[in-house]
């Protein structure tokens, strides 16, 4: 396999390529898991390993996506100043929140009327961006204050809960609070990505970019790596353990000692957790740690993915959506019950639908076949095209 030279960071997109193959089996189990649209599939009254694992493995992928996509914001400063960078930075994030609202929730429910707004990962790194334009000024050592303040200290807002449609509910919303709100008799806003703890994570993957800017020593970087990556997977065990702080739900003891374990890996996401950012970006580190010289054919399959996240983002969602519209219709379903309303939610109408996960796993194998081709296309594309500016933005 060829693949065109580029001066991008073959690990950093090699990791981005693997979360984002695992993100398609999230979203696969979306659309054709049986009763995933209305059953979390890590309660633990309601779920199996097997299906538990499913949802598990797929959270490392919005945490290294925010990480590094702060490390790719240092590393494109890199050759900026920070004029240059803070204005990127400012509209891309203005970008992104564009996408958000008009394009992906389009592609996720195909609802032309917009009854249904969800503001996702997307959202959350658009806006972390546009934060982050400004915080660029500050020293590498405020910001890294302020993104580990924000990662573990935004746990003590947990027991601020709000309710109803007003302006500081919203806010709160947007900030720190999970929550559906039902603004008319079949309209609904989901704010699933409160942006508090991810606007620290991007911060601190920023900071993490400069661990690879030009010059630094690859074996100093390396041991930082080990030495971070196993220190939040022991900083989890320990926290964790305690089980006092650090998670909006603490585990507990279930009927045996595979749903306890369960149980205990069972960190919040939403907004994510201090457990759940240090279980999710440790192992990626020492993953970080252990690609650095690695280039061999899986490699440069992951890395593909790796340098056209939004694009494949995008792509995948519309596809995976598409094939659940004509897998109903094979099946005998009528194909309009895949246009998702906030009518069709409210009412619980896709309860009984869906298939078994050796369906999703099949699917979602067969999904990012079926993209890598294109998605190598347009990674060339970009790499021929680097004059072109367009092309940063998406």
């Amino acid at each position: 396999m060829i693949l065109v030279k580029s001066t991008r960071i073959e690990s950093i997109d090699i990791l981005r390529g693997v979360v984002m193959v695992i993100m398609a089996l999230d979203h696969v189990r979306d659309y054709f898991n049986y009763g995933s649209f209305f059953i979390d599939p890590t309660h633990m009254d309601t779920t199996t390993p097997f299906l538990f694992f499913t949802r598990f493995i797929t959270h490392y992928c919005a945490p290294v996506f925010v990480f590094l996509a702060g490390t790719s914001s240092f590393l494109y400063g890199s050759k900026k100043n920070k004029a240059q960078l803070s204005k990127f930075l400012f509209t891309r994030g203005l970008w992104l929140i564009f996408l958000e609202i008009v394009l992906n929730n389009i592609i996720w429910a195909f609802d032309p009327t917009y009854s249904l707004l969800i503001f996702q990962v997307i959202w959350a790194i658009g806006l972390s961006m546009v934060v982050l334009s400004g915080l660029i000024y500050l020293p590498i050592k405020a910001l890294l204050g302020i993104g580990i303040i924000l990662v573990a200290g935004h746990n003590l807002l947990d027991g601020i809960v709000m309710q109803g449609s007003s302006f500081k509910s919203i806010i709160w919303y947007i900030l720190h609070q999970q929550q559906f709100l039902s603004v008319g008799p079949d309209r609904m806003i989901a704010f699933v990505y409160p942006i508090i703890p991810w606007i620290g994570l991007i911060v601190l993957g920023y900071c993490f970019g400069t661990f690879y800017k030009s010059g630094f020593e690859a074996s100093v970087r390396r041991k930082w790596l080990l030495r971070i990556g196993l220190g939040s997977i022991i900083l989890f065990f320990i926290i964790r353990g305690f089980n006092v702080y650090g998670d909006l739900v603490p585990w507990t003891t279930q009927k045996n000692t595979t749903y306890t374990i369960l149980s205990f890996f069972n960190a919040a996401k939403y907004p994510p957790s201090l457990v759940y950012i240090l279980m999710t970006i440790g192992p990626s580190l020492l993953f970080l740690y252990a690609i650095e010289s690695v280039k061999n054919r899986f490699t440069n399959f992951f890395l593909v993915f790796g340098r056209v996240p939004l694009f494949y983002y995008f792509l995948h969602v519309l596809v995976i959506h598409v094939l659940a519209i004509i897998v109903m219709v094979i099946f005998g379903g009528d194909w309009r019950d895949m246009i998702l309303t906030a009518t069709d939610f409210m009412t619980a109408k896709l309860a009984t639908y869906g298939y078994s996960l050796w369906v999703v796993y099949i699917v979602w194998i067969g999904v990012v076949l079926l993209l890598y081709p294109i998605s190598k296309f347009y990674m060339n594309y970009k790499a021929n095209n680097r004059d072109k500016w367009w092309l940063s933005y998406l």
